[in-house]
């Protein structure tokens, strides 16, 4: 049975809002929060940037994978964390860089992650 259940990535420092996104449709499978944050529009958005990263990794040569992207703001960390199990779905979290401590959100992302089945 398919687990989505994102709702433990509210309790991180600084959530603004995150969702669960398949990257072949760049559609959201399950969001918590956003507030003024378009996630449809986010999800669909940071579908581009996983599948640029994976053409870049290719490009190069490389025999690895992706474990997180990072994209920092002036206001906003947005994280980026392809399902290790799924890789074509990831997850993608908005906080708020002042409250936010990035090392801590990484681990509660990746704690997240392992408790979701598809």
């Amino acid at each position: 049975m398919a687990n989505t259940d994102i709702s433990s990535l509210t309790e991180i420092a600084g959530f603004i809002g995150a969702c669960l996104v398949d990257s072949d449709t760049g559609l959201m499978m399950a969001s918590e929060g956003g507030g003024t944050l378009d996630l449809d529009a986010a999800g669909a958005a940071n579908t581009e940037v996983v599948k640029a990263k994976l053409a870049a990794i290719e490009m190069l040569g490389l025999d690895d994978h992706i474990d997180d992207i990072l994209i920092t703001l002036g206001k906003q960390f947005h994280l980026i964390r392809p399902l290790a199990k799924t890789p074509t779905v990831f997850l993608y979290v908005a906080l708020d860089k002042k409250a936010a401590n990035l090392g801590m959100a990484r681990v509660q992302v990746k704690k997240a992650e392992e408790k979701i089945s598809l």
